[in-house]
């Protein structure tokens, strides 16, 4: 899968392929977008300037969601990591699973939860491909040898996102030092991802807290 893009493949890694359902959308929505700037990073095409990502050199990369999202940063080049990786990440999830479909590399279908709501379900047409994708990762994690940046971007990218069905929180714990020399291949969007996450997992306490009472006097 080494030709598709890094978020293509942190969306195959983040997809319950025996259940074809993507668990989280809000979270994985994150991991997508900030797969997409690590993936320009990586390409030469985005460099960091004072905390905020700009382009630099010219032409297209191929591959929609990155052009997209290059032309983006190009008219408003003046937001902070962490607010690319929250700004349009439900946008860039449906645009790569739009290209994903037409691409034949998943197949969409829409259901309806308690025949009201729509929800978009996943079938990866190659769950073997998936399968050898997580393998990767989780031996990137738990090597000392070098790796690819792209892989080395990935492992840190899905340990950021805390995607526990591939790296389990106890794992991410014994290699915290392999996780850190791995994020540093990756660049600055994997501790903005971090950060997202962790008001993510703030906002969804506070807000069953307040539905069960808790913040009451």
């Amino acid at each position: 899968m080494s030709e598709l893009s890094l978020p293509a493949r942190a969306y195959l890694l983040a997809c319950d392929t025996a259940r074809a359902r993507l668990p989280d959308r809000e979270r994985v929505a994150l991991l997508v977008r900030a797969a997409a700037l690590t993936d320009l990073v990586l390409r030469g095409r985005l460099a960091d300037d004072g905390g905020r990502p700009v382009v630099t050199g010219a032409g297209g990369t191929g591959h929609l969601v990155l052009d997209d999202l290059l032309a983006e940063l190009a008219t408003d080049p003046h937001r902070k990591w962490r607010a690319r990786v929250r700004r349009g990440a439900r946008e860039t999830l449906r645009s790569l699973e739009a290209q994903l479909d037409a691409a034949g590399v998943i197949g969409l279908r829409t259901s309806r939860v308690l025949g009201l709501f729509p929800r978009r379900r996943p079938e990866v047409r190659e769950p073997a491909a998936a399968a050898a994708l997580r393998d990767e990762v989780r031996a990137a994690l738990r090597s000392d040898t070098p790796v690819p940046a792209d892989v080395a971007a990935l492992t840190a990218l899905a340990a950021a996102v805390e995607l526990n069905a591939v790296l389990p929180r106890g794992e991410r714990r014994r290699h915290r030092d392999r996780l850190a020399r791995l994020e540093e291949q990756a660049g600055a969007a994997v501790p903005a991802l971090r950060k997202v996450i962790r008001e993510l997992h703030a906002a969804r306490t506070a807000r069953v807290a307040a539905a069960s009472g808790g913040g009451g006097g």
